[in-house]
């Protein structure tokens, strides 16, 4: 047979055992080429720059 707890669990004590498991907002820099807000050590999907290189070529649709 599976364990069974002796008594219920408030809902803080569970709430304090939870308090790490929560969504955190993405960290953004700004694009020294573009000015646009992308991730840090990443290549910029606006522009397609990567420490001042182009490394990817970004279509522009007007």
């Amino acid at each position: 047979m599976p364990p069974v707890p002796k008594k219920k669990i408030p809902r803080s004590y569970r709430g304090h055992r939870r308090a790490h498991q929560k969504l955190r907002a993405p960290k953004l820099v700004s694009c020294p080429n573009c000015g646009e807000m992308r991730p840090p050590h990443q290549v910029c999907p606006h522009c397609g720059y990567y420490k001042g290189r182009e490394v990817i070529r970004v279509e522009r649709s007007s």
